[in-house]
């Protein structure tokens, strides 16, 4: 199946309250293309200079989600057109993304990246953290940031039991969420190899790659 076919494939699929960000790290503008060309407007990268320079050739309706762990340094070059931040991980991040947002005149919505999974490598913090972060008198002066809900990255394993153990727990922080916050919409969670038990444990958002462009150079 090629790039198109896959993307109308997952149209098709997917249930309608689930939003579809295609993961276009590594692969070329042509590839993109190929994706917008089929009607998908949400794309997903995780490193900030290869999605601006991308930003910088691709048509000005796509909508760049940045999904790997930011650098607060790089904030700046992504402050003027992204569309969404996955991983924000503490409120030092939060503050400088505020301050670019102020700087380009936007409000820029961001998820925080809740630690579900056992493995060391993955980032995120606990439900706790979060509450302090959302409740905290700094937080509440940040209005060029929203924080429209939470992200979360399940344990890189075969054990599908424990996988959907993670999300089920991910799904319950954020309705806890949801009932203190009236920003909480998005939950996203669920990547190729498992987006479906994420569907099933309650996401609205999936971050799905290989399953679209193909294994990764």
């Amino acid at each position: 199946m090629n790039i198109s076919d896959n993307i109308k494939k997952f149209q098709e699929d997917l249930p309608e309250d689930v939003k579809l960000i295609a993961i276009s790290k590594t692969k070329p503008v042509d590839d993109i293309l190929e994706a917008y060309e089929a009607g998908q407007r949400d794309f997903g990268e995780n490193k900030i200079q290869e999605m601006t320079e991308k930003w910088e050739k691709l048509p000005k309706d796509i909508k760049w989600h940045m999904v790997g762990h930011v650098q607060r340094n790089k904030v700046k070059y992504m402050a003027p057109y992204v569309a969404l931040i996955h991983a924000v991980d503490s409120l030092k991040l939060l503050k400088e993304i505020h301050k670019e947002a102020d700087k380009n005149g936007r409000c820029i919505e961001c998820l925080l990246q809740i630690k579900i999974a056992e493995e060391d490598t993955k980032y995120g913090i606990s439900a706790e953290k979060a509450k302090e972060i959302l409740d905290s008198d700094e937080f509440k002066k940040l209005d060029h940031i929203k924080v429209k809900g939470l992200m979360g990255m399940a344990t890189f394993t075969d054990d599908e039991a424990q996988v959907k153990k993670e999300f089920d727990h991910l799904k319950s922080v954020f309705k806890d969420f949801k009932e203190r916050y009236t920003d909480m919409k998005i939950l996203s969670m669920g990547m190729s190899g498992d987006y479906q038990i994420a569907i099933n444990s309650g996401s609205n958002m999936v971050r799905i790659g290989s399953h679209i462009f193909g294994a990764r150079n």
